[in-house]
């Protein structure tokens, strides 16, 4: 049975043997949630113990935010926790975590926060990592895993952890995504049937940039089979491939291009723009996902490819990771 826990002083008295592993959530908590739990349970082991938060932490929720409306499932979500692992749920009250009101003293993002998300949502990700910094304190984990849907966000906690120190392993755990690929969510429910069939367009497009990277990569190995890639042209001209002579020669010169790859998404983004409910994109970036600076020309390496628009009333973000191969 899941042990429901509300306050510090009850979760500081759980007994712990083996290591302990903490999944944090706002609640109404769904499969992606689930995961989490599970990834965190198979980590600790039957032995160790597995903590799930479920606060809805104000800080982070801007003006005009779904704060009020943003949906509270305790029962369900204890059910939820329990079926995939847990041992407790630590759920506290808004005064528990912050007594006597809002922290005068509060982790900044920096520069990093300030960007892509952080400029959409001023103040946003000094919230969150305010109150990821308490949650750590509090449940004393060993390590801590988060969903990769939220790159940035992930991105920012692990700095976090390593410019202060805290002696906590963070875990990221891939994007669960429904049947039709749309991420998981908690915002998902408040999508009508035609905004979630405008909102798919956010993966499409995600999926659009890998398929298109993937045959640059293609088209990259084929041009580098051959030493001299003029020659290479020239016998492909020959057999009357001479658009694919062209291609060759070009990506044998600059290799996958992020500007190709950011435009098979813009793509997909510009018809959703187009339909019934339309898609109000926010950003469309390729960032590098240590830094989240831009992806410029003659970039190598692991990238993040991250998105967020708004359909309705309702406002989704996603991405995907992508590779742009081992420098020259």
């Amino acid at each position: 049975m899941t042990l429901l826990v509300r306050t510090a002083a009850e979760l500081a008295a759980l007994e712990r043997s083996g290591r302990r592993a903490v999944v944090m959530t706002m609640g109404a908590l769904h499969e992606g949630h689930a995961t989490l739990v599970r990834t965190a349970r198979e980590s600790v082991g039957p032995d160790g113990q597995v903590v799930v938060t479920v606060f809805v932490n104000p800080l982070q929720f801007g003006a005009g935010e779904d704060l009020d409306r943003y949906p509270r499932t305790l029962d369900a979500d204890i059910e939820l926790a329990g079926q995939a692992g847990a041992d407790a749920v630590f759920a506290p009250s808004v005064d528990e975590v912050y007594p006597g009101g809002e922290p005068q003293v509060r982790i900044t993002a920096g520069p990093m926060g300030e960007r892509l998300e952080g400029a959409s949502r001023p103040g946003h990700f000094d919230g969150m990592l305010t109150v990821v910094a308490k949650l750590l304190h509090l449940t004393a984990p060993d390590l801590a895993l988060f969903g990769q849907k939220d790159a940035q966000q992930l991105a920012l906690i692990r700095r976090m952890a390593r410019d202060l120190n805290f002696p906590v392993e963070i875990v990221g755990v891939p994007t669960v995504r429904e049947a039709d690929g749309l991420a998981l969510s908690s915002r998902n429910r408040y999508l009508s049937p035609a905004d979630r069939t405008t909102a798919l367009a956010l993966s499409r497009a995600l999926f659009a940039a890998r398929d298109r990277l993937t045959a640059e990569h293609a088209l990259h190995a084929r041009a580098a089979a051959t030493h001299a890639s003029s020659g290479r042209a020239l016998a492909l001209s020959r057999i009357g491939e001479a658009r694919a002579a062209a291609d060759a020669y070009a990506v044998e010169a600059a290799g996958p291009s992020p500007a190709v790859v950011r435009a098979a998404a813009q793509s997909v983004l510009d018809e959703a723009a187009k339909a019934q409910p339309p898609l109000a994109l926010d950003y469309l970036a390729l960032v590098d996902p240590a830094t989240f600076d831009e992806a410029g020309d003659g970039f190598a390496g692991e990238a993040v490819l991250a998105v967020a628009a708004r359909v309705g009333t309702t406002r989704l973000i996603d991405n995907i990771p992508l590779n742009f191969g081992a420098p020259a």
